[in-house]
């Protein structure tokens, strides 16, 4: 194993281990490609935002190129084929079934009090009556949203604006007591464990809290190549201390190599299943919330890349746009683009688009159309339109 690696061996190895290895993104995608990759990511992060795509399908289109929405919603949410369950992992996440255990020790942590949410600790401690009452309401009634739970309806101006009944639903979804059945719109359909995850995958054991988490940084490793103690750590959000110990076992192990990289001032660690690929990369725009560069500070190491999501920036302040999707280019970030699915016009709409210093604007213009019109048609859109703003935005209209 090397002990140092250049910037650009680092960039490789994440792109390799993150499923960009240059693979046909223009053919029929299955599900039988879909399950590899996701088992190679280990979790899809969900996000609210819908301007676009909701944030969830693109990691896979990113790698893959189209396959159908319905696929992915019927791994997830369907009782019969489902593949996958959601729980809090990197925020709110869908992980593949077998992750299951994993994941227990932090259902635990929270119905001891001790869970990643303040606010959800203190309800889960001063409801616990109120839980207990939402919880037989929906063993009783099955799948349940916010407004059909006992005193739930109407939301208070608490917390993320939620009523008292979506926090004891949300409350018992941390504490394990209550999963995701479904998803009406982007609303979560709450039910029992018994009724929603497979009985074989709730019969496995669950592996102690330090196995558990040991693990997780293990896969956190897999995934991501090549990575600081922090990136490690931030894969799945897992408490500090213990990771820390997971790290230090991993090493001695042998699943993790301390090595140098360049221009990193942290020490970094190799995977033991890390391919030192000697091409790496793809076309393709990446998610706000990828795991490509979901860590902005590691975006920025591997990349040179600065990137904010400015969502929640006043309009007047923002740099780039509303909802910019990084540009992937070979084995490097070279745009940034502000999309939105203009569904009642039928355009897929590229309002702001820009190349970054170290880009050819032309080239990059013309891989950005292609993959432009490859996402227009991935989103039943028929048309592709580049707004005005931007560096790039000239080249991009002429390409298009």
């Amino acid at each position: 194993m090397p002990d140092r690696l250049t910037i650009a061996e680092a960039r490789r190895v994440a792109l390799a281990a993150q499923g960009f290895t240059h693979g046909d993104r223009t053919g029929q995608v299955s599900w039988a490609r879909m399950a590899p990759m996701i088992r190679k990511l280990n979790l899809l992060q969900i996000d609210s935002v819908n301007v676009l795509v909701r944030s969830h399908y693109l990691p896979l289109f990113s790698r893959l190129g189209a396959y159908p929405h319905a696929t992915l919603d019927e791994r997830s949410f369907s009782t019969r084929k489902r593949a996958l369950f959601e729980c809090w992992a990197h925020e709110a996440s869908l992980l593949p079934l077998d992750l299951h255990p994993l994941m227990r020790w932090r259902m635990a942590r929270a119905r001891a009090g001790d869970g990643t949410y303040v606010q959800m600790n203190r309800f889960g401690r001063e409801e616990r009556r109120y839980l207990r009452e939402v919880l037989d309401f929906v063993t009783r009634n099955g799948p349940s949203v916010a407004a059909q739970v006992p005193g739930g309806g109407k939301a208070e101006g608490g917390w993320w604006g939620w009523s008292r009944g979506k926090l004891a639903l949300e409350t018992l979804f941390d504490q394990g007591l209550l999963t995701t059945a479904a998803r009406s719109g982007f609303e979560r359909l709450y039910d029992i464990p018994e009724r929603v995850i497979p009985q074989e995958i709730l019969a496995l054991p669950a592996p102690s809290e330090a196995d558990a988490i040991r693990k997780l940084m293990d896969l956190s490793g897999a995934a991501l190549g090549v990575a600081t103690g922090t990136d490690l750590r931030d894969y799945f959000r897992l408490p500090v201390a213990e990771a820390r110990t997971a790290l230090a076992e991993l090493v001695e192990d042998g699943r993790l190599t301390p090595v140098s990289v360049e221009g990193w001032q942290q020490q970094a660690y190799l995977h033991a299943d890390a391919i030192r690929a000697r091409k790496a990369g793809g076309t393709a725009l990446l998610s706000p919330f990828d795991p490509m560069v979901w860590e902005r500070s590691r975006a920025e190491r591997l990349f040179s890349f600065h990137y904010r999501i400015e969502i929640y920036t006043p309009a007047e302040k923002r740099k780039f746009g509303y909802y910019v999707l990084p540009f992937l280019h070979r084995d490097r970030i070279v745009g940034r683009v502000c999309l939105k699915a203009d569904r009642k016009a039928g355009v897929l709409r590229a309002n702001a688009t820009h190349h970054e210093a170290h880009a050819d604007p032309a080239e990059t213009a013309a891989a950005l159309a292609q993959e432009l019109r490859l996402m227009a048609r991935w989103l039943a859109l028929p048309g592709v339109e580049a707004g005005p703003r931007g560096n790039l935005a000239g080249a991009l209209k002429a390409a298009l």
